[in-house]
């Protein structure tokens, strides 16, 4: 595999990782949203799903977000009559979210996208010095 491969790759691997930590900001920053109108649904947590796509410039695999969902489940329900969400019985549906488990998600999206950047970066010293090589 010659380096400009690797570097692709490794960029593929970092543009998938960005967009997972960009759906983990979301769901952080929507974990209190309930619903407007009473018995509304409130903010439901997306997730990542990632597949391989041929990359026939580079023939191989390379990662990629295939699609962007949502969880499922029920929503925890919280008792407060006066919020402007609750519905007859008094109760507030809440988002699906839950910021443990945002966290480790995080987490482990960083450290992903942190070892495809020192791939990048290993590639390209070896780039560098080959070609101080054939000064």
């Amino acid at each position: 595999m010659d380096l400009d491969h690797a570097l692709r790759i490794s960029a593929a691997g970092m543009e998938a990782q960005s967009a997972r930590l960009r759906v983990v900001a979301e769901n952080l920053a929507n974990r209190d949203s309930t619903g407007e109108s009473p018995g509304a649904d409130p903010y439901r947590r997306k997730t990542v799903t990632f597949g391989n796509r041929l990359d026939r410039a580079l023939g191989t695999q390379t990662v990629r977000v295939s699609r962007i969902g949502t969880a499922p489940g029920e929503f925890p329900q919280v008792h407060d009559p006066a919020h402007p969400a609750a519905d007859a019985r008094g109760y507030v549906k809440r988002p699906n979210v839950d910021s443990l488990i945002e966290m480790m998600d995080m987490r482990e999206a960083q450290r992903s996208y942190s070892a495809n950047l020192s791939v990048l970066e290993t590639t390209r010293g070896m780039l560098t010095r080959t070609i101080e090589a054939l000064r």
